[in-house]
This record gives structure tokens, sequence and C-alpha cells, in this order.
């Protein structure tokens, strides 16, 4: 077990791996030169790596890779895609060049309203309280005018402020429900900077204000922060064609197929355990474009999967439907997304992931997201209903089995050619390369 140890961050990036190697790591140097292998050369650039975050030693390296081929609103783009997972950029490109000869994609942002909420506790008459805020509203807004000044140049700003009562869920506990509109950011530090203005003039003013009593005047500020349910900052998007231009084979007519896939889609909105790895499929796609332009991947992910669950079960968020010989395949989901601020001018490479999206703002950002995550679930259920997942997902996971192995550059082709014509399972790749070195 390793020892309590103090001072850890004021440590040097050599010093913090000195006591890793020799507390966690057996002074294994190999553990110590694969730290520093992953150490940028140019010492500016890995100053700036250092500085993202708490107690870096290293740089964790993930695929920055591209899906051409995105028809979306009669513009075309190219996705930049920042993941791990094979499949996913192959799958994202074949979807595209689907639907590029089929009218593309279409994308509408529906709204772009965010939230944060000042959690309270007061103890007192609620209508003493209503009456309170009623008065206080416009001291709220005016005591935060020095935080949305900027914002407010830029069209966006304090949407609203509504007090709920929520003591029918815990006693005495209330909140200060507030919208805003952020434009081009993210806005995580302006909505929290705001609300804690609120919490901070709400209370002052509380202590002033006449028709308290004492224990009324005692407003207890439980905490002040945004939310990453936004569930109406909603964008969708959707592709269409007749039926008759959809894929067929021997099996499946064009018809057969439309059907199949609107089934597959129905079952993933009724019955959650397939839900949640169909949305976790669409999710893969979002991901992918919000990490490589340097949003915040973890609350799209919070907030997609409650948007999934707001009417109190788990489901589908993309549909299907045939409508007089029209097949549709849509999706909407809430994407509180920034093209300013954060990662945006700092991280190298989601400055040309944005350059490469012709420096899109937020609203057209959203749109792009949203059809990354369509066209992924698209690859997924047409791989579903036809050859199976695995056939396409083992043939692009086939390096990763051949690199773990240590594959030379000559077993790797011949290995590559193999399996172009045979199935592809871990089994049948390891006797392959025994053969091969037999």
């Amino acid at each position: 077990m390793a020892p309590v140890v103090s001072g850890f961050s004021k440590l040097s990036k050599a010093d913090k791996i000195k006591w890793l190697a020799k507390h966690h790591f057996n002074d294994d140097q190999n553990a110590v030169d694969t730290l520093v292998t992953y150490w940028n050369s140019d010492e500016g650039l890995q100053q700036l790596h250092d500085e993202f975050t708490e107690n870096t030693i290293s740089n964790y390296y993930l695929p920055f890779s591209v899906a051409p081929n995105f028809l979306i609103n009669d513009k075309r783009y190219t996705l930049p895609m920042t993941i791990e997972e094979s499949s996913v950029v192959a799958a994202a490109s074949k979807a595209a060049k689907f639907w590029q000869t089929r009218g593309g994609f279409k994308a509408e942002v529906l709204s772009t309203i965010k939230v944060g909420q000042v959690h309270f506790t007061y103890v007192g008459n609620s209508e003493k309280l209503q009456q309170f805020f009623s008065i206080v509203k416009s001291k709220l807004l005016t005591s935060a005018s020095h935080i949305t000044k900027n914002m407010e140049k830029r069209g966006g700003g304090v949407i609203d402020i509504e007090l709920r009562d929520k003591t029918t869920e815990i006693d005495n506990y209330y909140q200060l429900h507030c919208t805003f509109e952020t434009v081009d950011a993210m806005g995580a530090n302006f909505i929290n900077s705001c609300l804690e203005q609120f919490a901070k003039t709400m209370v002052t003013e509380a202590k002033e204000y006449h028709s308290f009593s004492t224990p009324e005047k005692d407003i207890e500020i439980i905490m002040s922060i945004l939310s990453n349910y936004v569930p109406q900052c909603l964008v969708k998007a959707s592709v269409s064609c007749d039926i008759k231009d959809l894929p067929s084979t021997t099996s499946l007519s064009s018809l057969q197929y439309a059907k199949k896939f609107v089934r597959a889609v129905r079952i993933a909105e009724v019955e959650p355990y397939r839900a949640v790895t169909h949305n976790k499929g669409i999710m893969n796609g979002i991901d992918a474009v919000v990490l490589a332009t340097g949003n915040d991947f973890r609350a799209i992910e919070a907030g997609a999967h409650a948007y999934a669950s707001r009417n109190g079960k788990y489901t589908s968020l993309t549909h299907a439907e045939i409508q007089n010989d029209i097949f549709t395949f849509s999706i909407k989901l809430p994407l509180a997304l920034g093209t300013v601020g954060g990662l945006t001018s700092l991280h190298p490479l989601v400055k040309l992931a944005l350059q490469l999206l012709e420096k899109p703002n937020a609203k057209k950002l959203m749109e792009i997201t949203a059809v990354a995550g369509l066209a992924q679930n698209f690859a997924a259920i047409n791989s579903l209903i036809t050859t199976g997942i695995q056939q396409g997902h083992m043939k692009m996971h086939l390096m990763n089995i051949l690199n773990q192995f240590k594959a030379t550059e000559g077993e790797k082709k011949q290995l590559i050619k193999y399996f172009e014509t045979n199935a592809v399972t871990h089994n049948e790749v390891v006797t392959q390369i025994e053969k091969l070195r037999a």
C-alpha cells in the first residue's frame, strides 16, 4: 500500500513520476520510460497540456480521425472524430456516403435554453417567500449585471428566474430555477457565476426584508450550480428517401429492409435493455465529435441519457417510420455545446477540428454533432438487420489483435489478405499467426 503523501501537487513532474515509480511501479524503469515517451518534444506545447489539469505526468493519446462526405443541410462537411473504437469512424463514413446521394442529412436547432439552479432552505410561510421573490427578482438580475454585460452584447444573458417550491419532496426546500442563453459558449462558468451572485444577493436582501420574522430571514443556501439536463437546448436531425432507394439483397427487398429497420428502432423504444446499447452507439458518434471539438462529453452523455428517460422510462433517442412509401429516420436530443471558451482556443487540435468544420457557431456545431449520432445509429442498425454487427466490427478490430501479438508488417499483410475472405475471430487470428510463425 502506498504511503500518504503531502504536497504531491507541488512536486515537479519528474518528482511525481519518481514517487509513483517507487510506490506503485516497483521502480520499473519501463513504466517511467513509457510515461516520458508520451511527453511532447515541444516544451511550450507540453507545458500547455500540463496546465490543462492537475498532477499531469504524461499525455494520453487518442486517435484524431476524420469522416468525410457528410452532406448536412446541402453543405458538405468532413467531421473530426476523436475515439479509440475502431469501427466507429468507418461506420460513420459509410453512412455519410450512403445518404449523400439521397438528399443528405437535414438538421435544425429547436431551442438553446440552458438551466442553472440555486438550491436553498427557508423555514416559514411560502406565500411570504413568494412575495419576497416578486420584489427581489429585479435586484437579483441587477446584481449580476457586471457578469452578464459581455454576454448580453453577444445576444445572450439571463432569460428568467423562477421560484420553485419543492417542499413536498424535501422539507423546507426551495430553488431558484434560472434559464440562460449563452450563444456560442457552452457557458458553464458564466451560469455558475450568475447563480452564485443570485444566491449572495438573495441572502443579503432576505436579512433586510421587513415582512420576514427572525427565522425567515435566515435563508440557507445549499448550493448554486448549473444543470447538465437541458431539455430546452434541443437539436433535431433526419434523413429520408423513397423505400426503393434503400438497400436490398437477394434475401431482403428494400421494403422488407425498411420494415425491419423500423421494427429494430421500435424495439429500442420499448425495451430499456436494448435502448441502452442502442443509445450507446449513438453516443459513439456524438462523443467522438464532442471530444474532437473540445467540449464536455460527460455533460453531453448525462444530458442525453436523462432526456431518454424524461417520460419515466428509458427509451431510444432515434425514431424511424414509413409513410406514403417514404422512409424517415430521425434523432432529437439536447446538446449544450460551445465553440468559444474552454479548450476551443487553447488545444491546437481542437482549433484544427473547428477549422475543419469551417469555424461553426454553437448552433451549427449542435446540428453537425446530432448528425454524427444519427449516422452512427443508421450504420449500426443497418449491420444488425443484415450481416450482423460482428462481421464489420471484427474486421476493423483485426489490427488491434495483430498489434497485441506484435505482428510484423509482413505478417499483417498476409493475415489481412487471409481475412478478406474468412471470418475474423480472436481464436482464428491466433491460429493463423501461429501457423505463420511455425
